[in-house]
């Protein structure tokens, strides 16, 4: 029995020696694991600590900076050449889709005419396409101007006057007209400074155009007939835009709303200078030759001009290229008379050698839009005219401009029925 309990003790003290050298070892072991994380013998670092420390090694390298820095500049200026490519590409693109959008009014309004290729009608029941599409607008011609039309525009039509400080008198006369009637859509471009400062104090809308020197020095500087020359170049931005444009001199008095009396069935509806129905809408007149002896008369076809001071333009192709035909040749024959130059590309025909101009036109109502010949010469004098109530007076017959278009308030607002009486028929020499 003293032999078996001298075993197991001594068996037991073995078990214990052992436990404790392993204890020793796990203990040894954590140590050399906190004084050494990366091994006892040292070990490579993670690969991205190498690629980070390879890449500073290269970016500071003294001899590959400035390749890099010329190869750079040089991948920028490729760039930059391909963008204004392809910005040019975007603007190419924009006008073909315009054109083919307006292509597309087009044709789809000739479409109901002519798509189906159907017989003519009866006698007296075929109508023609009278009224030419409108543009598509084009913001990006002057975005500034857009954003004023939009506030002041009313269903895209405004009246517009081109004004400088020499007719400021008459200005007050004409915008204290429309105030008058209450037309809420109207608009003046300023030509000067002073202009541009005396309708902001009187609460008249205005806008002043960007500085243009050739423009401006008529603009500040011109009599009637020049600045008169300008509204042809100044008109073309509005018509881009896309809006309809009553174009209005300032020695006119307004006493109804005139777009109450528009067709807007034309590209240029005009007043006339024309006096009486012959000579406002046309007539045959005969030419006498008598040496053709049986041919001896001659048939033609007259009629009055149209007044290039007032006319409402609807923003369509023809009407954009009269704009640019008048102001074409008034730009190379400076003394040619612009409501001259503007009748005969208006009412012209082809010919050989010459390309007319494809655009529908309308008189309007010479009683209704009435200039001072036949306010003076007739409708004063007459008892049954005299109670008419024009929609416009255009002094556009007589150079005394300013006392007129305060007798015709006088008369036609404050009722005062012996105001023009003592105007002549015309103007005294």
């Amino acid at each position: 029995m003293t032999g078996r309990r001298e075993r197991v003790a001594g068996q037991s003290i073995r078990g214990s020696r052992i436990a404790a050298a392993i204890g020793v070892g796990i203990l040894v072991g954590c140590i050399f694991a906190f004084l050494f994380p990366n091994g006892f013998l040292g070990s490579d670092p993670p690969q991205e600590h190498q690629s980070a420390k390879s890449a500073v090694q290269v970016s500071s390298s003294p001899c590959e900076s400035p390749e890099r820095v010329k190869m750079l500049k040089s991948e920028l200026i490729s760039l930059s050449e391909k963008n204004a490519e392809l910005k040019k590409q975007v603007r190419d693109l924009n006008m073909k889709l315009q054109l083919a959008e307006q292509g597309k009014d087009q044709a789809q309004k000739q479409f109901l005419v002519l798509g189906n290729q159907h017989k003519a009608g009866t006698f007296g029941t075929v109508k023609a396409l009278r009224t030419n599409p409108t543009v598509v607008p084009d913001e990006s011609v002057n975005p500034r101007l857009a954003k004023i039309l939009e506030k002041v525009a009313v269903e895209k039509e405004l009246i517009v006057a081109l004004a400088n400080s020499n007719v400021r008198e008459m200005l007050e006369v004409w915008f204290g007209s429309i105030q008058k009637v209450g037309i809420p859509n109207y608009l003046v471009v300023a030509l000067d400074d002073e202009t541009e400062s005396f309708c902001k104090s009187k609460g008249v809308p205005v806008y002043r155009r960007d500085r243009d020197e050739g423009v401006d020095s008529v603009g500040r500087s011109g009599g009637n007939h020049a600045v008169s020359g300008l509204k042809f170049r100044i008109l073309r931005e509005f018509l881009q835009l896309g809006y309809s444009i009553l174009l209005s001199d300032v020695d006119i008095v307004y006493l109804q709303n005139p777009f109450n009396h528009l067709y807007r069935d034309s590209d240029v509806e005009s007043m006339t200078d024309g006096h009486n129905n012959m000579t406002a809408y046309g007539y045959n007149d005969v030419f006498d030759e008598p040496k053709m002896g049986w041919a001896r008369y001659a048939h033609t076809i007259r009629i009055w001009v149209y007044n290039s001071g007032f006319f409402y333009i609807r923003p369509t192709i023809p009407s954009i290229e009269l704009l640019d035909r008048v102001a074409d040749r008034l730009s190379r024959q400076p003394n040619s008379w612009d409501q001259a130059v503007f009748n005969e590309e208006l009412f012209f025909p082809s010919h050989p050698g010459y390309d007319g101009l494809h655009a529908s036109k309308r008189t309007m109502d010479y009683y209704l839009f009435m200039n001072s010949k036949v306010l003076f010469k007739t409708v004063r004098k007459a008892a049954n005219l005299s109670k008419l109530k024009p929609v416009i007076i255009h002094v556009n017959y007589h150079p005394d401009k300013l006392p007129r278009m305060k007798a015709i308030v006088e008369c036609y607002v404050n009722g005062n029925q012996d105001a023009l009486k003592a105007f002549p028929d015309g103007s005294e020499w």
